[in-house]
């Protein structure tokens, strides 16, 4: 079922996303056949790029993690992205009612967690950790997951285009806000010891 959607999300979004819409995915169904798989790819690519392969700035050597660094961090990025789509979702019901919109938190889940689909199949580029290329190619990952939930929200929450385009801008901001508020905690986190063990 997974596959499915993802070739359906990347080939024809709008007529995939009325099927999953009509599948009434519940919570558990939805992370199980989808998210947790997903999840996992950039959790582990990143993984195996930060203690095989490293950063490489200039001409420097690559910088690299000890391997139980590496994993610490590997297992609370799942563990994040996996709450992300939740609260994602559950700010989606929230903000729901804003835009005449009522559906239950599973929809919304689901919304979320198919949204972000191309941004965990890009997460194998953490296999190379280069910054300029997973850039390059992180920014049309990026702007397709934009356009899956200005095209998806309309049909899972049952609303007009127009409503469905101030509500999906919405949803961006609340998903940038929630970036920040990670990023301020991943910073704090460094600053009481938990910062990142190189080898070297």
């Amino acid at each position: 079922m997974t596959i499915q959607h993802i070739t359906g999300l990347l080939s024809h979004p709008e007529k995939e996303w009325k099927l999953i819409h009509n599948e009434r995915c519940t919570i558990g169904k939805c992370y199980c056949s989808h998210v947790l798989a997903l999840a996992a790819i950039p959790a582990i690519c990143g993984f195996i790029g930060t203690t095989q392969f490293g950063w490489q700035i200039g001409g420097r050597d690559p910088v690299m993690l000890t391997t139980d660094s590496a994993l610490t961090i590997a297992v609370i990025f799942y563990i994040t992205m996996l709450v992300a789509v939740f609260s994602v979702g559950k700010m989606i019901q929230w903000m729901a009612k804003t835009y005449d919109s009522e559906q239950p938190l599973p929809t919304c889940i689901a919304l979320s967690a198919f949204t972000a689909t191309p941004l965990f199949l890009i997460g194998i580029m953490q296999l190379y950790p280069v910054l300029w290329l997973n850039f390059i190619v992180g920014l049309p990952a990026l702007a397709y997951t934009v356009y899956l939930l200005y095209v998806g929200l309309p049909i899972m929450m049952e609303i007009s285009k127009d409503k469905a385009f101030l509500f999906s801008s919405a949803v961006i901001a609340v998903g940038m806000v929630m970036l920040v508020a990670v990023l301020a905690a991943t910073a704090l986190l460094w600053g009481f010891g938990f910062e990142p063990a190189f080898t070297s």
